[in-house]
C-alpha cells in the first residue's frame, strides 16, 4: 500500500496523465466518487465497450484505488480508502490535465490557419 503523498501523486499522475487510458480511468473514478457501479453500468454511462471498462477497473483495483464487492456480474466497485483520502490530489491532477488540454487546443486553433495559394497575374501589355 502506498503510504506517502509523493508516491500516490506519482501513481495517480502515471495512471491518469501518463498512459493512454488515463481519461477513461479518471472518468471511472469520478463516477465511483458519486455512487458505486458495476462494470456494465460504467460501460453504459461512459459509452465504452464492456471489456474496455473491465480492463480499466482491473488496473484501478490492482493499484488499490478502487475496491469491489459482490461476485462476477453483480460486482460493484467503490473508491478505496486510499483514493477517498487522496481525492483532492486526484482533482488537482485532472484539473492540470484539463488546463494543458485547453492550452493545446487553443494553440492548435491559433496555428491551424489555412494558407491559400497565391495566384499571380502577369500583365504583359
Amino acid at each position: 500500500m502506498i503510504n506517502n503523498n509523493r508516491s500516490i501523486k506519482q501513481l495517480l499522475g502515471w495512471l491518469i496523465t501518463g498512459t493512454k487510458g488515463g481519461k477513461t480511468r479518471a472518468q471511472i473514478i469520478k463516477i465511483l466518487k458519486k455512487t458505486p457501479q458495476n462494470s456494465n453500468q460504467l460501460a453504459t454511462l461512459l459509452k465504452v465497450n464492456y471489456k474496455t471498462i473491465r480492463h480499466h477497473v482491473a488496473i484501478l483495483e490492482k493499484n488499490k484505488l478502487i475496491i469491489s464487492a459482490g461476485d462476477h456480474y453483480s460486482t460493484a466497485y467503490f473508491l478505496s480508502e486510499l483514493m477517498e483520502e487522496n481525492y483532492v490530489l486526484f482533482e488537482e491532477i485532472t484539473s492540470k490535465t484539463k488546463d494543458t488540454q485547453k492550452k493545446t487546443e487553443l494553440s492548435n486553433t491559433q496555428n491551424n490557419t489555412q494558407t491559400l495559394p497565391l495566384t499571380y497575374s502577369h500583365d504583359l501589355s
